[in-house]
């Protein structure tokens, strides 16, 4: 039996022996007095009545309360590793310029090793940031969302519609569908 269920019962309990009490006073006095006692009973009913009125909004109250701190403790779970990702990433986007960089056609064989070296330990990092709900934002030919995106630069485009990303210069970043850090996108406009 829910706590609001077991408090109505003895709201109404209260109230049946106030009207109790107050019928037997007036069975017991007659008359005049009884007239007395039936506006007695009138002013605890109106009590009773108030009084649940206020333990059922304390009660709603209290629901209100712990809903809330439940919210909160679920939010501060979710973005507590915010920070530390955003000192992570950077980290992210320099291994992948690394791993751009040493990517060619014609590399000496121990180049190729460090390249090697330095795409597992891109895969690690991205492995353990993608555990945490961190997702990347990387919009390459979607609308441009002020939202997500932050535009380094325009260019003149006839093959894009207008306002349509055509590169990005920095990937971006989600936590548990929170922004982090915005894509640095170049966007398209018309010639």
């Amino acid at each position: 039996m829910s706590e609001q269920t077991v408090n109505q019962e003895n709201a109404a309990a209260a109230e049946e022996a106030v009207i109790d009490t107050a019928m037997a006073n007036e069975n017991a006095q007659g008359g005049e007095s009884a007239a007395l006692s039936v506006k007695e009973a009138e002013a605890l009913r109106e009590e009773v009545a108030n009084v649940r009125e206020q333990l059922l909004r304390a009660h709603a109250e209290m629901q209100n309360v712990r809903r809330r701190a439940e919210n909160d403790v679920d939010k501060a779970r979710k973005f507590a590793l915010e920070r530390f990702v955003r000192e992570l990433l950077p980290v992210v986007d320099s291994l992948e310029k690394a791993t751009e960089a040493m990517s060619g056609k014609e590399v000496p064989e121990s180049v190729a090793v460090f390249r090697e070296g330095v795409e597992m330990t891109l895969s690690m990092a991205q492995s353990v940031i993608g555990k945490f709900d961190v997702e990347v934002v990387d919009p390459v030919g979607q609308p441009f969302s002020p939202e997500f995106h932050e535009a380094m630069s325009m260019v003149p485009n006839p093959d894009l519609a207008p306002n349509t990303v055509m590169a990005v210069l920095q990937k971006g970043y989600t936590l548990n569908g929170r922004l982090i850090c915005p894509a640095m996108v170049m966007v398209s406009k018309a010639p």
